[in-house]
């Protein structure tokens, strides 16, 4: 049984709400999901994915904004629990780094229209996912998806988790955990030379027509297993790209 894990009493583990490591993907199960800006909803026909520029990787809600809940949250798990207990190396700044570099990694390959090298990055199931809906994409399309980590002017971590399952059945066992972490990108595409020629984007970039076309908005969920004398390297199990205007639009 996998929980979310909230609390330490005397160095034990104290579920708070049971959660699932995958989520529902069919719209009879997710009906309307809500996310920070606007409500999802999985019961979009075809048609109306067809009206964007850009259509989704992976069925999963398109988030764009944090809230103070979930930061609050993360910054809870991240100092009393993910260091204490579990990474004592671990640190946000240098993963969001990694998480960049990632970024520009996957996107380049999926631009390239090659998901055949991003084994050791992502999950089986997102890759497999991923690849289906790369093949329904124009080279247009494709050639939005992609970006460089220096495009990126503002980056967060929406929602970190911590899961672990003791339903091993022996207590000798060693119990297997997993940190999870979503990343938010912002991205505007020419940001990099933009800087380079010395010239600064507008505050209000989001509601100028000429820099609205060229933002881009990436969720990427990273996923670890820290199970003693089994941990992994960070993979990728959620990828999506989408445009705000598309949001706008819809």
């Amino acid at each position: 049984m996998l929980r979310n894990l909230w609390a330490f009493r005397s160095h034990q583990r104290v579920p708070v709400h049971w959660i699932h490591r995958s989520r529902p993907r069919s719209s009879t199960q997710c009906g309307i999901l809500w996310n920070s800006s606007r409500a999802v909803s999985t019961n979009d026909t075809p048609s109306d994915q067809k009206k964007r520029s850009l259509p989704p990787l992976m069925d999963f809600p398109e988030i764009v904004w944090p809230t103070v809940f979930k930061s609050m949250r993360n910054w809870i798990l991240v100092n009393f629990i993910i260091r204490p207990y579990i990474d004592r190396e671990f640190s946000m700044p240098d993963f969001v780094l990694g998480a960049k570099q990632a970024l520009q990694a996957v996107s380049t390959k999926l631009s390239d229209g090659d998901t055949t090298d991003l084994t050791d990055l992502l999950s089986r199931e997102c890759a497999t996912e991923i690849t289906a809906s790369i093949r329904k994409m124009s080279v247009a399309q494709r050639h939005e998806i992609r970006v460089i980590k220096e495009d990126v002017y503002f980056s967060f971590p929406y929602q970190v988790g911590i899961i672990f399952d003791d339903d091993s059945g022996e207590e000798t066992a060693a119990q297997k955990r997993w940190v999870e972490i979503t990343m938010i990108f912002h991205a505007l595409r020419g940001l990099r030379d933009m800087q380079e020629r010395g010239e600064t984007p507008p505050i209000n970039l989001g509601l100028l027509p000429d820099y609205r076309d060229k933002i881009s908005i990436c969720n990427y969920r990273f996923i670890k297993e820290f199970t003693k004398g089994k941990e992994s390297d960070w993979t990728i199990n959620v990828v999506n790209h989408f445009k705000p205007n598309d949001l706008l639009d819809e």
